[in-house]
């Protein structure tokens, strides 16, 4: 891939950008087996079981990214979009080349209703303005969610009257928020989230699931390797079948939605309250009556459960900093016979496997899920014994 900013200088967050895309690949994929070697040998020596390491999952080199954090700089006549460098000002990249096509044809419009309806874009260094960031998410199908993150409520009346100019420029934006971040501080966003339009979630059909996103609930940022996740985690599922499980650090529901079979009980456990709201909507309007999901920390949740109540299997899809001592020193002692760990990290990964000795590596997997960066994703499947 070849991106004028990259080659300008003006943006670096593409650190692989002009290394050919093969070569990314490869890379990565060694550098997960070297991490996971350990945990190889282990199964190696156990039982003579080579661990199965299927192709990496390739993605689009470009035009991948379903989501959009653009910082809002410049002025209110010259707005930018983008980023800020070392200095504090606006770098505009309302052109980035990795974001999926619906966002690259969104930025420009929403840079036009910046000026249009006089929102001031919030100066860092001075500690004055307004519009802080603007947050915009694209479906599968094509829809758009479109969040304006604002220091205070005072531009939320301009938008409002506004509201319907951008719905005419920018149809496909079926969810419309202002999210408020007073605090001046390196977050993306804040708690408090004023949906402007009627409908509050946008759908997110993958592979025959739709799930439903609010404007707080993660979910993964490339829809077509994420689409492929869920399809290889729900394969390995089906494959051990268990009669139950749980899918910690849910989000969404991304792996226990697509993951539901009759009769398996499946739980999903999620910190955020508004990706459990969206869980339990994509559960009831799919009619899985033997799915539940509740708001809770995930370590916490395990902790608590009684004896009678472990799962045959856990999904866990943890942030960067892996499930940690206390959840992998529970998993170790319980009666979960199968994990599915789905890592965005392979360094912690590996250290939270060194925490889980009963368990033998089995099948393991790199799934390019950020092209032209050196993330990403492996997801891999251990059995007890």
């Amino acid at each position: 891939m070849q991106c004028d900013y990259f080659d300008r200088g003006v943006c670096r967050s593409c650190t692989l950008m002009g290394q050919p895309y093969a070569d990314q690949v490869l890379d990565k994929e060694l550098r997960t087996r070297e991490l996971l070697r350990a945990a190889s040998d282990a199964a190696l020596d156990a039982d003579g079981t080579v661990v199965e390491w299927l192709p990496a999952v390739r993605s689009p080199e470009s035009a991948y990214r379903n989501k959009a954090k653009m910082v809002v700089g410049g002025t209110v006549q010259r707005p930018t979009v983008g980023i800020l460098d070392h200095r504090q000002r606006g770098v505009d990249l309302r052109h980035c080349g990795i974001c999926t096509p619906g966002i690259q044809r969104a930025l420009p419009v929403l840079a036009e209703f910046i000026v249009d309806a006089r929102l001031v874009p919030y100066d860092v260094t001075a500690r004055r303005g307004e519009l802080k960031y603007v947050l915009v998410t694209e479906s599968p199908d094509g829809s758009l969610m479109v969040r304006f993150v604002l220091r205070s409520e005072g531009q939320l009346p301009r938008l409002r009257e506004h509201l319907g100019v951008l719905r005419a420029a920018l149809p496909e934006a079926l969810v419309v928020t202002a999210n408020l971040l007073p605090e001046h501080k390196a977050v993306t966003e804040g708690e408090r989230e004023i949906v402007l339009t009627e409908q509050e979630t946008l759908p997110m059909r993958l592979g025959g699931v739709t799930m439903h996103l609010r404007p707080q609930s993660f979910f993964q940022t490339n829809t077509s390797v994420a689409t492929q996740l869920y399809a290889q985690a729900s394969a390995w599922i089906d494959e051990v079948s268990p009669a139950s499980m749980w899918d910690l650090y849910c989000g969404v529901g991304g792996f226990a939605l697509h993951a539901a079979r009759p009769g398996r009980a499946v739980t999903g456990i999620e910190t955020s309250r508004e990706a459990i709201r969206s869980a339990k909507q994509s559960a009831r309007e799919a009619g899985l009556a033997d799915v539940r999901f509740a708001a809770d920390d995930a370590t916490e949740h395990a902790l608590r459960a009684r004896p009678d109540s472990v799962p045959e299997l856990v999904v866990v899809n943890p942030p960067r900093r892996g499930i940690g001592p206390a959840l992998a020193d529970w998993i170790e002692g319980s009666g979960v016979q199968h994990v599915v760990y789905s890592s965005c990290n392979p360094v912690t990964l590996a250290k939270d496997l060194e925490r889980m000795p009963s368990f033998r590596l089995r099948r393991a997997r790199v799934l390019d899920m950020f092209p032209q960066t050196g993330h990403l994703e492996a997801v891999t499947l251990l059995t007890r014994g």
